[in-house]
């Protein structure tokens, strides 16, 4: 399969022609229907009636009552696949929807003209129904399995706030963002999202930049810093002046990359579209091979009529038409089973073949959340140094601070009542314990207040800060009380997930926007060779470019600087616990956020695709025994099949592939 022609239709399912303009609803609506007039088909039927035993009702005009219905049904249902084949002939690449507009329209012809005595022979009415009742059955399973409009751009859209506080003479004034010009003055209160890119002015906060540049940790913002449309801003209020707006914006540029990606995926063409091209000109010229031949041996033409019947009715795609679809029913169905989304059937197959890996570090091999890693006292007991840090983090707000309280918790720690409770924003916070005053922040707040840390605390700082991790430090007015290391939690699975993935001669690739000691810490965690760090949202979509001159490549991310590097990729997953945008931009999607199940993942896919190619051999395999059969070479030793008996053949193939897909759902996954 050619890397280029990935991503045929993220969703809209535009890679398949003979889809163009159908949906789900469609099919779904077209298959009830046709569902019951199959059913008062197949009751008035005299096959159905003599082998079943019974009688239907009789009443005047009865006997056209089956003409009627199967007019109903292969205009009604059948009229998709009309249309589709127009379009299929018209480009001179006839496929699916021909070969079924040809195999409906033949036993629709014979079995009107048998009824009126145009030809004689009993009418396939039964076989008409039942061929576009399948087929109608198998298109809509298709399109139900990987349909999912792509919605990334509403999504990136949706982080900018509709509204903004601009200054205005002095006064502070609502305005649309869209009425936002370079140079205007605005208001970000704390916890709000940035309207526009700009370059803060007055105030100083911590903000949120994780959703555009992958960085765990908030970034500390002063007077002149560079803060981004779609971040969200801390504990303080931030006036920034605005330096782009619109399309000019970091996340409208993200925007377009993941516009350019969309538009730069080829068209894929499945193996069975290709079979049914080949089985459509097969049946053509075994149809008007076997017409021509008996006539010319002399039968009659009512004879040679019915071997070209049998011919193209046994060649009725039902086992090809369901070959692919009910695979994929039966994979979704386990994958979701165990929290894997499956919503690109073409990306989903070559995930069999990956070569490469890429993991986004913050929140898919690690939670985004940070933990505490280790307690460093002066002093005091490691439980009482925890104790008064979540204490005076119990009111904040700050991610930090947030993750010392839950590690408090976690110990089940009496926690000490705090007065004269006060932030500094950029810093940290103070408060009063039994009449001492302490603070926590910053470990340049300890040093502008003059305090240093003992050698042994220097060192094990020092230690921190080379593996990446933050450092807050617990103040008392004369002396650093402890210090706190936290860093972003692995998630649990990750590194058996990274074992799994070598195991299999998969190599594991880490990329993240954080800082190489970050990097680095955390891919020797996890066992992890080859990592990229410091790698801003524009870059990871060329890194996964590069990535895939070296071998079929995925890529595993959940942030919005992530969406164009899943679009670009060979296989695009995501963490379900991630954003919208990294979710709708994704071929498959891991509901659980569990890393395992990127290799549960290519599993499903191995089996999967096994399948799909048992079934596709079965069914142009059936045809190249029954075609032969149908046109009445064993004639001479007294073997001749009616189109009666040739459907009969046909449902069998199809009864035989359908048994084999649902065999699927026995596949144990890693």
């Amino acid at each position: 399969m050619d890397h280029t022609a990935h991503h045929s239709a993220h969703g809209s399912h535009e890679g398949h022609d003979e889809h163009k303009g159908h949906s789900p609803e469609m099919f779904r609506n077209r298959f009830w229907l046709s569902l019951v007039l199959t059913l008062l088909v197949l009751y008035f039927d005299l096959h159905i009636q003599m082998w079943l035993g019974y009688r239907a009702l009789r009443f005047p005009g009865v006997g056209w009552v089956q003409p009627v219905l199967a007019t109903t049904l292969f205009v009604y249902g059948g009229w998709p696949f009309l249309q589709g084949s127009v379009g299929e002939l018209r480009a001179r690449q006839p496929g699916m929807m021909a070969l079924v507009a040809l195999a409906i329209t033949v036993a629709f012809s014979y079995s009107l003209a048998a009824t009126f005595g145009v030809v004689a022979g009993a009418p396939l009415y039964w076989e008409l129904a039942t061929l576009v009742l399948i087929m109608v059955l198998g298109h809509w399973l298709e399109l139900a399995s990987v349909q999912g409009a792509s919605r990334a751009l509403q999504n990136l859209a949706a982080l900018v706030p509709n509204t903004a506080q601009r200054f205005a003479n002095g006064k502070l004034e609502t305005v649309p963002t869209a009425e936002l010009e370079v140079g205007d003055l605005v208001l970000v209160r704390p916890g709000e999202q940035l309207p526009v890119d700009g370059t803060v002015r007055e105030g100083s906060s911590s903000v949120d930049e994780a959703l555009l540049t992958g960085e765990s940790r908030p970034v500390t913002k002063t007077v002149g810093s560079d803060v981004v449309a779609g971040s969200v801003n801390g504990e303080g209020a931030l006036t920034v002046r605005v330096s782009r707006t619109g399309g000019d914006t970091a996340l409208s540029q993200i925007e377009r990359l993941v516009l350019e990606a969309q538009g730069s995926r080829s068209r894929f063409q499945n193996l069975a579209d290709r079979a049914a091209g080949w089985l459509f000109y097969l049946a053509l010229g075994a149809g008007t091979l076997t017409l021509v031949v008996w006539l010319a041996l002399g039968f009659g033409l009512q004879f040679a009529l019915n071997r070209t019947v049998t011919v193209l009715v046994m060649a009725c795609p039902h086992a090809l038409g369901l070959a692919i679809p009910l695979v994929l029913v039966n994979a979704t169905g386990l994958g979701a089973r165990r929290g894997i989304l499956v919503r690109n059937r073409e990306a989903f197959e070559r995930a069999k073949d990956l070569q490469i890996v890429a993991f986004d570090k913050t929140g898919t091999l690690t939670e985004g959340a940070f933990g505490v890693r280790r307690v460093m006292t002066n002093g005091v007991s490691e439980a009482e140094a925890l104790a008064l840090a979540a204490a005076l983090e119990a009111r904040s707000e700050h991610p930090l601070g947030r993750a010392i309280t839950a590690e408090a918790e976690a110990r089940a720690l009496s926690l000490p009542a705090v007065q004269d409770f006060e932030v500094t924003a950029g810093q940290g916070v103070a408060g009063t314990v039994d009449g001492r005053r302490y603070r926590i922040g910053r470990p340049e707040w300890a040093e502008e207040r003059g305090l240093t840390l003992p050698d042994r605390l220097e060192r094990s700082l020092a230690t921190a800060e080379h593996r990446g991790e933050s450092v807050v430090v617990l103040q008392a007015e004369t002396k650093v009380v402890a210090f706190i290391a936290l860093a972003d939690r692995v998630r649990p699975h990750a590194g058996e997930a990274v074992a799994h993935l070598k195991a299999a001669g998969i190599e594991p690739v880490m990329i993240t926007g954080d800082a190489e000691a970050v990097a680095r810490t955390v891919a020797a965690e996890l066992g992890v060779t080859r990592y990229y760090a410091r790698t801003l949202p524009r870059d990871k979509a060329g890194l996964v470019q590069k990535l895939k001159h070296e071998g079929r490549t995925a890529f595993v991310g959940d942030g919005v600087n992530d969406a164009p590097a899943l679009l670009n990729a060979d296989l695009g997953v995501a963490i379900g616990a991630g954003t919208d945008v990294a979710i709708e931009s994704a071929d498959v999607v891991l509901m659980k956020s569990d890393p395992l199940d990127v290799a549960r993942a290519r599993t499903l896919s191995r089996a999967s695709y096994r399948k799909m190619q048992q079934n596709l051999l079965w069914a142009v395999g059936y045809n190249a025994v029954a075609l032969p059969l149908a046109a009445g070479v064993l004639y001479p030793w007294g073997v001749l099949l009616s189109p009666a008996v040739g459907a009969v053949f046909m449902s069998v193939s199809t009864i035989i592939v359908a048994v084999n897909a649902v065999l699927l759902r026995r596949t144990r996954l890693a």
